[in-house]
């Protein structure tokens, strides 16, 4: 079991550690809906250390990162990232990550925790034009610091503008005295905020930078049981829930960052089902009866009839109603739809919605 640089701090708190993608996590301090509370009305901060980091430079750089990636990464421009996903030639996904453009011949790329060194096999076996590859992982620790107060809280340790900091943009400056910390505005919650990436050396310093700074507005330390609460009431995929490497990325509503401009990984076959069409799809559902949907759950239609299965689910903190997300036959995906979750032996009413679930 790996440990990240911050674990004792997290067992001093009283977190609750679990194992997550091989290290020793923590999944929750106070309460998930107290944490997940925090972050939507003030400000929390998660420790996501586990998360994969790459280094892709040299003048093939960008080649690289345009062969393994769907979305099209000569658009960006230093300070610029993008969500994209990382294809395989069966068609699935390897992965779904972000991609940091630091300069003209520098990229870092954000991986999952639990496909590190899948993603970094992958890469490697796809690096024909010899590009400079690394996994920084083991050197990087990653905070989140996020919800609404959460930049009028961090500012003073900062001299990155953090009111400008536009979704999807970064800047590389000074946080809590330390030099070259990237500040990024990529997060995963939906609650506005921002992620810290430092030396591993830095990151106990950091911490306790974040909580001083953090007092006066209520900050909390938040674990990965509310991470996962806050996406999904966002919609956001999961890697190991919503996709994996046999799902279609097309089926998933991944279409928005496959860019056909450029030859990729299995291209070819993504387009065709782009213009083809796929038999299943994924969608957002609120359950109108009472009840809490969970992974793995049938979706039936009002005979009974199994026509999908839950990939995701919860009782909403913020909605006070069971929200979810699944995959369902094409015909049962529109907006409006009725569908029924089969919880236990029950079939529980539910209706086919617009993500996100939560709207600021």
């Amino acid at each position: 079991m790996k440990q990240v640089p911050l674990n004792d701090v997290h067992v001093a708190l009283g977190a609750k550690m679990v194992p997550f993608a091989g290290f020793n996590m923590p999944v929750q301090y106070e309460g998930v809906n107290i944490e997940h509370e925090t972050v939507r009305n003030n400000v929390g901060v998660f420790d996501v250390s586990h998360m994969g980091l790459f280094k892709i430079s040299g003048d093939k750089a960008l080649d690289l990162v345009q062969r393994v990636t769907s979305n099209d990464a000569s658009v960006l421009v230093p300070g610029k990232a993008q969500y994209s996903y990382l294809p395989n030639d069966k068609g699935g996904i390897v992965d779904d990550i972000i991609t940091y453009k630091v300069s003209d011949n520098e990229y870092l790329m954000v991986v999952n925790a639990s496909n590190i060194d899948k993603d970094f096999e992958w890469i490697s076996s796809q690096n024909s034009m010899n590009a400079a590859f690394e996994n920084l992982s083991d050197q990087y620790s990653l905070l989140a610091i996020q919800g609404p107060k959460a930049n009028e809280a961090m500012q003073s340790l900062t001299n990155v503008d953090l009111a400008n900091l536009k979704f999807y943009t970064f800047e590389v400056g000074t946080f809590a005295g330390k030099e070259n910390v990237i500040v990024s505005a990529t997060g995963y919650t939906g609650s506005g905020g921002i992620e810290i990436y430092a030396k591993n050396e830095d990151v106990v310093h950091i911490w306790n930078e974040v909580l001083k700074a953090g007092e006066q507005f209520g900050i909390k330390p938040i674990g990965l049981a509310a991470r996962d609460t806050l996406r999904l009431e966002m919609g956001y995929c999961l890697y190991g829930n919503e996709i994996n490497d046999t799902t279609s990325p097309i089926a998933a509503g991944l279409g928005w960052v496959t860019k056909f401009t450029k030859d990729f990984v299995n291209s070819e076959n993504i387009k065709a089902d782009k213009e083809n069409g796929v038999a299943t799809k994924l969608i957002g559902f609120e359950l109108i009866d009472r009840g809490i949907p969970r992974h793995d759950y049938e979706i039936v239609d009002a005979e009974g009839n199994v026509i999908g299965h839950v990939t995701s689910g919860t009782q909403s903190p913020s909605l006070n109603k069971g929200v979810g997300m699944g995959y369902v036959n094409k015909e049962f995906a529109k907006e409006g739809s009725e569908i029924f979750i089969r919880i236990r032996k029950n079939d529980v009413k539910a209706q086919v919605v617009k993500t996100p679930f939560y709207k600021k």
